[in-house]
């Protein structure tokens, strides 16, 4: 009796154990933990004008970044052809 309840202890606190961690892997994967500049931005910031030209800024970043992936991307692709040209 004792050894049948634990066995299914044991399994349900895997089981929850399991679903907790996919959720919190999916909310990862998701962003739901990227907004962390957000309360200091709140704080350096006092007026929604201030606190919107942050986030115009953070965008531009992030754009830029993309960018550089591209351009990253693109002469890597070129360098790899002009090897595969050479041989």
């Amino acid at each position: 009796m004792i050894n049948d309840t634990l066995l299914m202890m044991l399994i349900v606190g895997l089981i929850v154990s399991f679903a907790i961690l996919g959720m919190f892997i999916w909310g990862a994967k998701d962003g739901q933990f990227d907004d962390g500049d957000k309360m200091m931005d709140g704080l350096l910031f006092d007026s929604t004008e201030d606190l919107n030209d942050a986030v115009k800024k953070e965008e531009k970043i992030e754009e830029s970044k993309k960018d550089q992936k591209k351009v990253n991307y693109l002469s890597n692709s070129l360098f790899q052809n002009k090897l595969l040209i050479r041989i």
